[in-house]
């Protein structure tokens, strides 16, 4: 599974042409892999202006905010699922089209990049990769950067949804409950309801557990191995075995950083299902009881 979720940064230059390094079981589809920079962080309003100073050659700027979610509210969380239109047209702008192979990159070791590899599943396409590292191992590899902005040839791509599991909030609440894993991807000290800097009540979901994103990654950024993905996960109580396991669920703050989470249970072998509402839209619910501590 590690090889359908990930790439590393010498396989994605040897793909896209920058070297002369051998790619031994690349796939034989003709052409380029469509690359995107999804530059974004909690709090962070510069990405265009990074990704302007220097992106990976032919990378197409994604807009977290724009264009991989609709407008928040109380109601929907604060980044609820992009509409199959807006998605579309939004893909189609980035180049992609039916058949296309696209690799997603940040510079926070995926955590931002896995939403736009989340959505791009969701909505049908069938090849899509995290570059492993992001663009910190792509500067480890002394590859190249290019200023300015790419404006690639509009895809085709036509969005299907479905393609990723997702969960409501009576679901989530439903696997925290007993009826399987509900992981929460945030902060520890978020979970324990220490700190809250943007929800409206500080806490967790009764029932889950805590599961921060940045332990799937190394100090350098990467992914862990698969080996100790699969160790942190069955730690949490998730089985990595065959058929007949729990269901398993992640949410986060507002359901970005949590695709990180669903992507790093794939590369375990897990198919997790995604809470989009997530805190955001939990906590606003008064309805909805709140836990704290660890």
């Amino acid at each position: 599974m590690r090889e359908r979720v990930l790439v590393d940064a010498a396989a994605l230059a040897a793909d896209l042409g920058l070297d002369e390094l051998d790619h031994p079981g690349a796939d034989p589809v003709e052409g380029r892999p469509v690359v995107l920079d999804v530059r974004w962080a909690l709090g962070m309003t510069d990405g265009h202006d990074q990704y302007r100073a220097g992106h990976i050659p032919g990378a197409v700027y994604v807009d977290l905010e724009a264009e991989l979610a609709a407008h928040g509210s109380a109601a929907e969380g604060r980044h609820p699922l992009p509409s199959a239109s807006a998605f579309r047209q939004a893909a189609r702008r980035w180049g992609v089209s039916a058949g296309s192979r696209v690799v997603v990159y940040d510079s926070v070791g995926g955590t931002s990049a896995a939403r736009a590899w989340w959505l791009l599943r969701y909505f049908g396409a069938r090849d899509v990769r995290i570059l492993d590292g992001g663009l910190a191992a792509w500067a480890a590899a002394g590859l190249a950067v290019e200023p300015g902005d790419v404006t690639p040839t509009p895809g085709d791509l036509d969005v299907r949804p479905g393609g990723m599991p997702v969960l409501d909030a009576d679901e989530a609440a439903a696997l925290a409950d007993g009826e399987g894993v509900l992981l929460d991807a945030r902060a520890a000290e978020r979970y324990r309801g220490e700190v809250e800097p943007v929800d409206p009540q500080a806490g967790h979901i009764p029932g889950a557990a805590s599961a921060p994103t940045t332990e799937n990654l190394r100090a350098d950024g990467r992914f862990l191995s698969t080996a100790d993905l699969k160790r942190r996960f069955g730690d949490l109580g998730v089985s990595t075995g065959s058929t007949g396991d729990a269901a398993v669920g992640v949410y986060c703050g507002s359901g970005v950083t949590a695709s990180h989470e669903v992507a790093a249970l794939a590369v375990a072998g897990v198919d997790a299902a995604l809470y989009p509402g997530s805190w955001s839209q939990w906590s606003n619910d008064p309805a909805r009881e709140v836990a704290t501590g660890a």
